[in-house]
């Protein structure tokens, strides 16, 4: 119930050709709080109800529990949440052992790409891909929550 997650902007889009899987998401927050987030995700035809706790010192670890819902629960739920629903296509690239989630914002937040990478712990090594840039771990602008009050467009 703990994820290490380390987030970067991303170069270029290169890795659309090494991309394994490809989602369309709709995600928006019943509780955008920034000590916990409740957020509701359509991932395809499957919905997921996440809830996340405030990150330590360096942003890469946090308390992370989610379960799947049915598609038919995620729609009421997600028309419950704070305005400004993130919508994104993630795409799943294998890379050197690692599997980084690239998503490609549209909407409010059209223009901004940023990749995750989830660790086993803060420390552990990965080959970084050269279309992987600057990274964000810490700057709260590039989470999610964050994204849905303040959308990129408006920076």
């Amino acid at each position: 119930m703990v994820e290490i997650e380390r987030k970067f902007l991303v170069l270029n889009d290169d890795f659309k050709t090494l991309a394994s899987h490809k989602h369309q998401i709709a995600q928006g927050y019943l509780n955008s709080h920034p000590e916990r987030t409740v957020r509701i995700r359509i991932k395809g035809e499957s919905g997921f109800l996440t809830i996340k706790g405030k990150g330590n010192k360096t942003g890469t670890t946090r308390f992370e529990w989610e379960t799947e819902i049915s598609l038919l629960e995620a729609k009421p739920l997600l028309a419950l949440c704070e305005e400004n629903i993130i919508i994104k296509t993630r795409y799943e690239v294998i890379f050197a052992k690692h599997t980084f989630e690239v998503d490609v914002f549209s909407g409010e937040n059209d223009g901004l790409v940023v990749a995750e990478i989830e660790l086993t712990n803060e420390n552990e090594h990965f080959e970084k891909p050269h279309w992987l840039g600057e990274e964000v771990t810490n700057d709260k602008r590039y989470y999610n929550a964050y994204l849905s009050k303040r959308p990129f467009s408006k920076w």
